[in-house]
């Protein structure tokens, strides 16, 4: 049955007021599953509205209040889990035991971290920095947050932006993407019972929706998870209003292997991390530096190791990894790998999987240059190239050659050169013998191409403050 969805707006689902829509796709079979509206600019008003009113009460609920709220909606998520996980799995077509681990139950975890975050907000301490007069800081909520998240992580990327949100006491009106709304609408319903009316409103649409939401008086900052090409086009729009921006965006995130690393352990985890999620993550592995000479034994293993990860079967769980999103990506990626020079080799993988949906198999390219598109540009996809290096300071100028600067990881059994490489990588985040791995206690964003501000950590909650100086004359 093709389900018709609805905004949730003040507290309601409601219809839309227009009659334009948009078929949500199953990318396991490419069969509609629901369909979304197209918000107008009507419907987005109608949500910052609700979102404008409920922010006079709820900027002034305590703590302590928006940590019961934030709790509760932990318990409920993990209470649906199951039906969380089969309308994302519609839309997306992931894995459902990943949903299950990697964002549902992930996702209350952090929710829970945004829970005890929203009791530990601090500032400077008071005192007295001019004579008689006592100065301090107050930390406070910017407002009416716009938010817009994609669709490799649809349910993961709701949690990263509502709860640091709310927590500091913003309220929220959310856009989820246009292939993938079906989990962020569970979790309305969820969210219906436990959240006060207004503080959270989710609309419905494609790209001219979002940008509504931008361009709105409304909203004090916007927060996108997504494409370079979408980042710069909310950072546009927010500029044009003065608004606060936090851009989370795209990567080309290297693996720099040493030859005195572990190599069959190296190559077995560098492939599941670089094909988690079909490789549809800025955070994934998706070039491989591995030292000259290892080069040979490294490519046999990694080889070894990709053959090894199952995708394409009509079983969810044979597969290790799902289908891309859309039949648009499926050509793109395909693209990318039809059109690579004719010096670089494909090693394995390089073709659809399966005989339905929109499913490509593990992907390794070896023998590429450092100017190949596949090298500078994101395919975000289950394709990994693979270069060699001589030297230390070659290997860090190869890996910090990109636009994108989020994700890195280094892998050696030497202490040193494991610091001295951390330190030197342009990436705002380098893993060490592993890759991938986030904690809600720490903080993820990138630099360069890769946008700014932060998710998760005391860090992404104090994204979503600002700072107030009150100074008290003693003497009045």
């Amino acid at each position: 049955m093709v389900q018709t969805l609805q905004n949730f707006i003040n507290g309601a689902f409601v219809p839309v007021s227009g009659e334009e829509s948009l078929d949500i796709v199953n990318p396991t079979n490419g069969e509609v599953v629901a369909k979304a509206p197209i918000s107008s600019q009507t419907d987005v008003d109608a949500a910052m509205s609700a979102a404008a009113t409920a922010f006079k009460t709820w900027k002034h609920a305590t703590p302590g209040q928006r940590q019961t709220v934030l709790l509760a909606l932990a318990d409920a998520i993990e209470a649906r889990s199951d039906e969380i996980v089969e309308a994302q799995h519609r839309n997306t077509g992931q894995v459902k035991a990943m949903i299950a681990a990697e964002e549902v139950g992930a996702g209350a975890d952090q929710l829970r971290f945004f829970a005890g975050a929203a009791r530990l907000l601090e500032g400077r301490s008071a005192g007295e920095y001019m004579e008689n007069m006592t100065s301090y800081v107050r930390r406070e909520p910017v407002g009416v947050i716009a938010q817009v998240t994609p669709w490799n992580y649809p349910f993961l990327m709701l949690i990263w932006k509502i709860g640091p949100a709310l927590a500091a006491g913003n309220t929220v009106v959310l856009k989820p993407s246009d292939t993938t709304p079906e989990s962020t609408m569970v979790f309305a319903d969820i969210a219906k019972d436990i959240v006060p009316a207004g503080v959270l409103n989710f609309v419905l649409g494609n790209g001219a929706t979002g940008a509504a939401m931008v361009d709105h008086k409304i909203p004090a900052m916007v927060s996108i998870t997504g494409s370079v090409r979408a980042g710069i086009a909310v950072a546009t729009g927010a500029a044009k209003g003065l608004k606060r921006a936090h851009l989370e965006l795209g990567g080309k995130a290297p693996a720099v292997v040493f030859a005195d690393a572990n190599l069959g352990k190296t190559a077995q985890s560098i492939a599941e991390f670089s094909f988690f999620n079909a490789g549809q993550d800025c955070t994934a592995i998706t070039r491989v530096l591995v030292e000259e000479s290892a080069h040979d034994e490294f490519v046999a293993a990694l080889a070894t190791a990709t053959k090894g990860l199952e995708t394409g079967h009509s079983d969810d769980s044979l597969n290790y990894f799902g289908p891309l999103n859309n039949i648009n990506h499926f050509n793109a990626v395909s693209e990318v790998v039809a059109n690579i020079p004719d010096y670089a080799t494909v090693v394995t993988g390089g073709k659809r999987a399966g005989d339905k949906g929109f499913f490509f198999e593990a992907t390794v390219v070896d023998g590429v240059k450092q100017t190949d598109d596949i090298v500078q540009q994101e395919t975000f996809g289950p394709v990994i190239t693979v270069q060699t290096f001589k030297t230390e300071e070659e290997a860090v100028e190869m890996a910090n050659d990109v636009e994108f600067a989020l994700a890195s990881s280094v892998w050696t059994s030497n202490h040193g050169v494991a610091m001295r490489v951390s330190r030197d990588l342009d990436f705002g985040a380098v893993w060490i013998n592993t890759h991938i791995m986030l904690t809600a206690e720490m903080p993820h964003g990138g630099f360069k191409q890769s946008g700014y501000g932060k998710d998760l950590s005391m860090y992404g909650v104090e994204d979503y403050t600002r700072i107030k100086h009150v100074m008290s004359n003693l003497d009045a």
